[in-house]
């Protein structure tokens, strides 16, 4: 018999308007397997991401007290009229994880959390709570009366004890910092004379109004000539009270000043100039007390078995589960059941080349993103919504597989499981395909076309016609200029690898996941090794607010500035809407935000500029007939064609819009704000700003994320240009396409993590397919056939 229940098998959006979507109307299968395709910007994110799964969300949030929703990040409604039969959505992005420093593999997947628990519980000798385990816990002592005004019992005598895991010495870090006192000031200076060298540190704002007026020191003294007691206060001064033209201040000497503004960040996610002077002042070496376990001396002796928490967090995660295995205590039988079903999903991912203690800020994309789908392979959760982007990104053509069967295993429990991706491998398992374009930005934003993967070969859409494209091997190849000589490389796994990377080639660094590609690119060429001029374009996410825009972003906007300025006759400042010419209302960012607490905040568009960003009175300023919130709004492209030539040809700017055409980002707003453009366009752009610098080598790592098929020969027409140009261009991937073009190409493996670190092939890309004896070769050489 049915029931009325039985007929809620559909997800229904109807009139989706997220971002670029122009009334997107969609009917999705539940307890299926449905992939997005579409070129980059098309809108699958916006309508997966931005719609469905925010939507979903939302209305989860809402079934928690006021208080509760309070905590949790607000949302807003999606701009959509209709949608129907959301279930629950467990989202699994490919942001890369948080880059604290204290943030390691273990502390992201709570491996590490019961480990210390199992610790706590079998280790001798005993010394606490697992908190005594944690890096992350310092110990503290305290003792004193409190006052509790409760009754007639008012003070109390209180001792406080907590024995924490933390090494005093490097505070959980498992490094510790040596700062060259050169590189912060130059002592035949005096302060006044601007002896400070660091970024920021300039004596016109507020540091000289705390330099000059704190009274430690002279500022009209060179520092060689300070006494001792100066020197001390200049640099190691702790935290003061002081008072300057009766405002209160703090003075604090320059080392822990610097030691909290930049040196307890990442280095990744540092700014260049801080993170340039940070290269030159700071040098990281291993703690010399917990050499680099980030320990105490007592959770470094208690051990079950020989082995204490480090070296277990040191181990490669598919030792440690072995290990794990072999504990037989019945008193905590469970714990150790849990601690190894989370090490085996590692396994099963293919992540058992990992250990815990692997800092999370050096993951992969991919490998970030497969470290979050861990807490959900062994859920026993069903009819659930499973949303991923690009669950392929950093995987090997032989991990691919693996990565699909997962996506099976969560559709078959009975999960419905929406995938945004490029790679046919993935697109061939769907059960229903999305193809959102035609074009992108402005000229997507429609479906093209929903049905099987059947049917999208057959389409005359651009997936479809893409969907079959193979690369073939080059006829011929260039012949190198001269090499780059790697020697003895050991960083992570890399069993002293020596390898010359030809230059004035295209080089394809590849290898299966977890094979040392990464470790033997950046480790060896571009961390202190000393290769000038090596430019290296990662997938780290771009810093920016949302005041920040690939014309900020490219430098493209100071000089359309200066145009705007030298034709109207005024100061360029006026046409920034960071500046002086930023609609006082709005503050230059278009939009009113109103804060509503646990509710989510409501922008509106400033009534003042109508969402301009600027004042009235800029706005009647033009060049070319057109005024700076005109000039924003354009897209690249035809910002490109205004600025070629005319009443409005300015080079500088010209140049700039090239590059970013060069890299197919010729549909992007020039004005469209950092935060909603994708990993892939996040990337390209990254590419452009770096294109005219004069360095000889340029390393892409994996240039192909977020790239429809169609895009993938563009990029490969960029590349060879590159080359053409007398540049040596290093790409780590995967993509089968790269490789064919590829003139050289080196193989890492033959596994991950111990079971690779050697080079287990060099040579051309023919070579390597006659060969077909590593697994790339295997894989190349069925999609050359």
């Amino acid at each position: 018999m049915s029931i009325a229940a039985d007929r809620h098998d559909l997800i229904r959006v109807q009139g989706a308007r997220v971002n670029n979507l122009k009334d997107v109307s969609v009917e999705l299968p539940k307890r299926r397997l449905t992939v997005f395709t579409g070129i980059s910007g098309s809108g699958k994110s916006s309508l997966v991401f931005g719609t469905v799964a925010a939507e979903s969300q939302r209305l989860i949030n809402e079934t928690y007290s006021a208080f509760v929703q309070g905590f949790m990040p607000a949302q807003s409604r999606p701009e959509v009229d209709m949608l129907e039969g959301l279930t629950t959505a467990i989202l699994v992005d490919q942001e890369r994880m948080g880059s604290n420093p204290r943030s390691t593999v273990g502390t992201v997947t709570d491996a590490n959390a019961m480990l210390r628990i199992v610790f706590s519980r079998l280790g001798q000798p005993h010394i606490g709570s697992p908190k005594a385990y944690s890096f992350n816990t310092p110990s503290v002592r305290a003792s004193g009366a409190i006052t509790v005004a409760r009754g007639a019992r008012k003070t109390v005598k209180k001792s406080f004890n907590v024995t924490g895991g933390m090494c005093p010495r490097c505070e959980g870090m498992g490094s510790v910092t040596d700062l060259d006192l050169t590189q912060l000031y130059d002592d035949t200076k005096s302060l006044n004379e601007g002896a400070l060298t660091i970024p920021g540190y300039s004596m016109d704002g507020w540091f000289g109004r705390i330099f000059t007026g704190c009274g430690f020191f002279d500022p009209d003294k060179p520092i060689r000539k300070y006494t001792k007691k100066e020197l001390h206060d200049l640099l190691h001064k702790e935290p003061t009270k002081i008072k300057v033209d009766g405002i209160n201040l703090t003075y604090e000497g320059l080392i822990p000043k610097i030691q909290k503004s930049m040196l307890s960040k990442d280095k990744e996610a540092m700014q260049p100039h801080i993170r340039a002077f940070v290269d030159r002042a700071v040098t990281f070496t291993t703690c010399p007390e917990c050499d680099g376990t980030r320990l105490a001396e007592g959770a470094r002796a208690s051990k079950i078995e020989g082995i204490n928490i480090g070296d277990a967090c040191a181990m490669q995660i598919s030792d440690l589960a072995e290990w794990v295995r072999g504990l037989d205590e019945p008193s905590v039988a469970p714990l150790l059941e849990a601690v190894e079903q989370t090490l085996a999903s590692f396994d099963e991912i293919g992540l058992g080349y990992l250990s815990l203690g692997r800092p999370s800020g050096t993951l992969s994309g991919g490998e970030a993103q497969r470290v979050k789908m861990i807490g959900h392979l062994g859920s026993s959760l069903t009819d659930v919504t499973y949303v991923f982007d690009e669950p392929t990104i950093g995987l090997h053509p032989h991990d691919i597989e693996r990565m699909n069967d997962l996506l099976l295993r969560l559709r078959d429990k009975g999960n419905t499981v929406l995938v945004v991706e490029h790679k046919p491998e993935t697109i061939a398992i769907a059960d229903h395909v999305v193809d959102l374009g035609p074009g992108a930005g402005a000229a997507g934003g429609t479906v093209c076309f929903e049905g099987t993967v059947e049917g999208l070969r057959a389409s005359d859409t651009l997936t479809g016609r893409h969907f079959d494209d193979r690369a073939t091997l080059k006829e011929t190849v260039r012949t190198p200029t001269g090499a780059l000589e790697i020697r003895g490389a050991s960083t992570n796994n890399l069993q002293d690898v020596d390898v010359d990377i030809p230059l004035g080639m295209l080089v394809v660094v590849t290898g299966v996941s977890g094979s040392g590609k990464s470790s033997l690119v950046h480790g060896s060429m571009v961390g202190g090794s000393g290769f000038a001029g090596v430019v290296a374009i990662d997938q780290a996410a771009i810093r920016g607010s949302r005041r920040s825009n690939p014309a900020t972003y490219s430098g493209l906007l100071d000089p359309i500035r200066k145009a705007f300025a030298k034709a109207n006759g005024v100061k360029p400042a006026l046409f920034s809407p960071n500046s002086d010419g930023a609609c006082p209302n709005c503050n230059g960012t278009g939009v009113i935000y109103t804060d509503l607490a646990m509710m989510a905040g409501v922008a509106s568009i400033c009534e003042d500029c109508e969402g301009k960003r600027f004042q009235a009175s800029v706005l009647e300023y033009r060049l070319g007939g057109r005024d700076i919130s005109e000039v924003l709004a354009m897209s690249v492209s035809e910002a490109e064609e205004l600025f070629a030539d005319g009443e409005a040809r300015t080079p500088a700017a010209h140049k700039i819009l090239q590059r970013l055409v060069d890299v197919g980002l010729g549909y992007l707003t020039i004005g469209q704000p950092l935060p909603t453009l994708s990993g892939g366009e996040r990337q390209r752009l990254k590419l452009a700003t770096h294109l005219d610098e004069k360095s000889g080598v340029y390393i892409l790592d994996e240039p192909t994320t977020g790239l429809h098929l169609a895009n993938v020969e563009q990029l490969l027409g960029l590349l060879d240009r590159l080359v053409d140009a007398g540049k040596s261009v290093i790409v780590i991937e995967h993509h089968q396409a790269v490789m064919a073009h590829a003139d050289w190409i080196v193989d890492l493996g033959p596994g991950a993590g111990r079971d690779g670190g050697r080079v287990v092939f060099e040579g051309t890309p023919a070579d390597l397919v006659a060969a077909r004896s590593t697994l790339t070769g295997e894989h190349l050489a069925a999609y050359v056939r």
